[in-house]
């Protein structure tokens, strides 16, 4: 049973083929600005996409027919809960119409389905970015104007709560999770008996990281805005590609500003402490959210790697429950995973225009 994993980024197409459970073949075709620079829209890269990914098949003498399913990284849809969606036309049509932005995940549904619907096999996405399964009381944010946004590694964060309940002997659903995954972008949530109740991330709030400012004092940043020293353009640019670590020690590698720290580098010590006391803190802010019923905290991402780091979450917030590393991103595993639970019976495929239908109902 031959599954096909489609994950496009701004810069690369991800292609993995996985044979139930395990991967027998991944490749990442990278693209320069020269090839990208002709299209006028993420969706006018559609034609290219395909093509490189057929050609790719094509020296791994693969044919569309070999697979049983294809599955996409889900892009910006709209809200629904988690879970493995079935590509229908209307979250096709919400992907190009750009409702929650534009960005290169939005093609993983439409090139899925466009190879799906080729030989008449099923086409998914799984856990998308778009997943918000937040309490009504999460939402709040203080000003009426600004909800608190559920922008979170909902892929990653999911399939990592799902290893460790079947190693604890039970399912997702079983248990409560604090889960930080942790790169280039943080996100910290609460996860309550398989649903992400609350948590922070994205460009919004949170810790900061390696190249994203997190959430920031609310007053100064309207002054620094207002102050004529950054355009609208460049503010956005600060706190979500040159904020973080970045801004104060001049390099988003985590493994470098530990080896500038050892070397006697005040300056990265002090920041690489930070880091580590906020992430610790934004852990600790969610053991409340769960009323300190906490199974375990997982850590995860790019950054779960340093040593330095585990150590100081089990020092400064093992009190709330044991700790699990599971480092790295198992993206690709995860979107075949969940496509593989549909085919074999052990859940079902969601439909997203009544999902769709229900969240909006529930707002």
């Amino acid at each position: 049973m031959k599954i096909l994993v489609i994950n496009p980024g701004g810069t690369s197409t991800k292609i993995a083929v996985f044979e139930k459970t395990k991967e027998i073949f991944s490749t990442s075709i990278i693209h320069s600005a020269e090839d990208l620079k002709i299209f006028s829209s993420v969706f006018a890269e559609f034609p290219y996409r395909l093509s490189v990914i057929k050609q790719v098949l094509l020296e791994q003498n693969l044919k569309l027919e070999d697979f049983e399913a294809f599955v996409g990284r889900g892009g910006l849809m709209r809200p629904i809960s988690g879970g493995t969606y079935t590509i229908s036309d209307g979250m096709i049509r919400d992907l190009e119409n750009k409702v929650h932005g534009e960005h290169a995940s939005n093609l993983g549904a439409v090139l899925a389905k466009h190879l799906g619907d080729a030989i008449g096999r099923p086409s998914f996405v799984v856990d998308p970015v778009s997943v918000d399964e937040f309490l009504e009381i999460s939402r709040i944010s203080g000003l009426s104007d600004i909800e608190r946004p559920s922008w979170l590694h909902s892929l990653n964060q999911k399939a990592v709560c799902r290893r460790v309940a079947e190693k604890m002997g039970g399912i997702y659903t079983d248990y409560n999770f604090i889960v930080a995954h942790l790169g280039s972008g943080i996100s910290v949530v609460a996860h309550q008996k398989g649903r992400m109740i609350d948590g922070s991330g994205g460009r919004s709030n949170g810790p900061f990281s390696p190249e994203r400012s997190g959430g920031l004092p609310t007053y100064p940043l309207i002054e620094l805005c207002y102050s004529g020293k950054y355009t609208h353009e460049e503010m956005v640019r600060k706190v979500s590609f040159t904020g973080g670590m970045y801004d104060y020690v001049g390099t988003k590698d985590v493994s470098e500003i530990e080896q500038k720290s050892k070397n006697g580098d005040t300056k990265a010590r002090l920041v690489l402490d930070a880091f580590q006391y906020r992430v610790c803190c934004e852990i600790a802010m969610y053991g409340a959210t769960l009323c300190g019923d906490v199974d375990r905290i997982i850590l995860t991402g790019g950054i779960a790697h340093s040593a330095l780091l585990q150590d100081e979450v089990k020092r400064r917030v093992g009190y709330l429950a044991p700790i699990e590393i599971i480092p790295g991103e198992m993206e690709m595993e995860a979107l075949a995973l969940g496509a593989l639970r549909v085919l074999t019976g052990q859940e079902a495929a969601k439909n997203y225009d009544d999902a769709v239908c229900i969240a909006e109902k529930g707002a």
